[in-house]
């Protein structure tokens, strides 16, 4: 059977997973004007209650942070959830917000470990991303800055990187030197291609991922999620005991 093939041969379907198994999404885009997520407090509204229709029942949001594009700070970031977490409880969700951020591996961002000026969640876990279209040529370096400063770094829909496509190998390394890895669930429905399809079933498959996440900018991504609650890789990454969406 050639690759396509596997690809596109119809999967298993499954009875609809009641997502509050996973208690936490991470990886979000929900404070508005910051990043290219939520333009506005109604529409991150709007997406906290899907969320909360979904089954979740915490939402750490984590907008982008680069030194060319959005260049956000602590300060601008937690300034923009409170304002977001004073709206949640005007409306009465029952869906508790917390933000972090994600950082883009570039020399600011290896400023910012530097000089300890992080957004950090849960037990010092810190989200950062690669550049889709060129291999990182400090990630050792910026893993281990990270390791030796307290962090607990977590490489970002790691199964979407072109450079990464069935180099277990390097992979491995990068687990072995304390990295964790973060999927996107709407890999799964293959909206980012065959590839990053498969990618995404083979991590789940290695037992490799240790947390999922939505990587929500807007509704479209909520709805898929929800369509995908029938996905037996979905169905399997969720009953992981170690899975950090339970904890965090």
């Amino acid at each position: 059977m050639n690759f396509f093939k596997r690809i596109f041969k119809s999967e298993p379907k499954l009875e609809p997973l009641d997502l509050s198994v996973l208690k936490t999404d991470l990886h979000s885009h929900l404070i508005p004007g910051i990043d290219d997520g939520s333009k506005s407090l109604e529409e991150s509204i709007a997406l906290l209650k899907r969320f909360q229709e979904l089954g979740y029942s915490k939402v750490i949001t984590t907008p982008h942070v680069m030194s060319d594009f959005y260049r956000n700070t602590p300060e601008i970031i937690l300034s923009g959830l409170a304002e977001v977490k004073s709206a949640i409880e005007k409306e009465g969700l029952e869906i508790e917000i917390e933000a972090a951020a994600e950082y883009y591996l570039d020399d600011y961002f290896e400023d910012l470990i530097a000089k300890n000026n992080l957004l950090t969640f849960g037990d010092n876990y810190i989200l950062f991303e690669l550049s889709f279209q060129n291999p990182p040529t400090r990630i050792k370096e910026v893993i281990f800055s990270l390791i030796t400063g307290g962090y607990k770094p977590i490489l970002a829909h790691v199964e979407r990187y072109p450079f990464y496509f069935n180099e277990w190998d390097t992979l491995e390394d990068l687990r072995n030197r304390g990295t964790n890895f973060q999927l996107n669930i709407n890999s799964l429905s293959g909206q980012y291609g065959p590839q990053v399809k498969k990618m995404g079933q083979d991590l789940i498959n290695r037992n490799w991922i240790e947390v999922i996440g939505s990587d929500c900018h807007h509704m479209r991504h909520l709805d898929s999620i929800n369509e995908l609650r029938t996905n037996a890789h979905l169905h399997k990454i969720s009953k992981k005991t170690e899975l950090l969406n339970k904890f965090i």
